[in-house]
């Protein structure tokens, strides 16, 4: 199981609107196995934006795109790698809390946390072409090809239309013994989704056919205490690039970006 000690750590402060503990409620006895534990191997340090309040992040063709929060603050970047600079910016209207992202096709799509509005651009302009309506809050997006996954801080992720935004399913993601909240950012890798929990240094491996957490990365210690500010937040952010299998991470408001290999402790 993931000892509650893992899941209830606060990492950095300052700019947070959402709660500021991860709740986690026990469920009955799921005969499923403990997750593997994995720690991390940093690969390179990449710059990152300090002013960027981290939500969403995916790699397309070689940049990174960033979908960031905060009130009047919120929007989709697509960024450099080397440099950590935006090249394109959208900015959201000042009513928007930009959230998570996700690519589909020629697509990119942004969800808003309170607004029920999930905003959809042209992926090679970042022009806004349409938008869609959903209950609840938005927290984190991603997509196996043909679906998206949504998470909105509770338990469950939902099986989200592309076409409509309708929902089509839901998987509730549990580990052996506990059921597993606060999940936030998604990235769908080798048929797996993985995900931020909020709060926590840590990043959860789940099975979308059972909901079963698989697999638990300990990524704590990954910014060195000298790169932290007063503004620097929590962990939040996974891109990953099918072609070559390298795995990004980074935080809110963080100094640096890290491309990490999982390694099984």
């Amino acid at each position: 199981m993931i000892p509650a000690c893992a899941l209830c750590c606060c990492v950095g402060g300052g700019g947070a609107s959402k709660p500021a503990t991860v709740q986690v409620a026990q469920s009955d006895n799921t005969g499923f196995a403990a997750p593997v534990r994995y720690g991390y191997r940093v690969v390179k340090a990449y710059p990152h934006s300090m002013s960027a309040y981290t939500q969403g992040l995916l790699w397309h063709d070689g940049f990174l795109y960033e979908g960031t929060g905060v009130q009047g603050l919120s929007a989709l970047r697509k960024v450099d790698l080397e440099t950590g600079k935006a090249v394109e910016e959208r900015k959201l209207d000042p009513e928007y809390f930009g959230e998570g992202i996700a690519l589909l096709g020629n697509k990119i799509y942004q969800l808003t946390w309170q607004s029920g509005v999930c905003l959809v651009y042209d992926a090679a302009t970042l022009k806004q072409v349409s938008q869609f309506k959903y209950p609840g809050e938005g927290w984190g997006l991603t997509t196996d090809g043909k679906m998206l996954y949504m998470s909105d801080g509770s338990n469950i992720i939902y099986i989200v239309d592309p076409a409509d935004f309708s929902r089509k399913g839901e998987i509730r993601v549990r580990s052996d013994k506990q059921i597993m909240r606060y999940i936030n950012e998604l990235e769908w890798v080798e048929g797996e989704i993985w995900a931020n929990v909020y709060t926590t240094d840590a990043v959860i491996r789940i099975d979308p056919a059972t909901g079963q957490v698989v697999g638990l990365i300990d990524l704590g210690g990954l910014l060195p205490a000298g790169d932290r500010t007063p503004d620097t937040d929590v962990l939040n952010g996974i891109a990953y690039d099918p072609a070559t299998k390298r795995v990004w991470v980074t935080g809110k408001n963080w100094s640096k970006l890290f491309e990490i290999e999982i390694v099984e402790k």
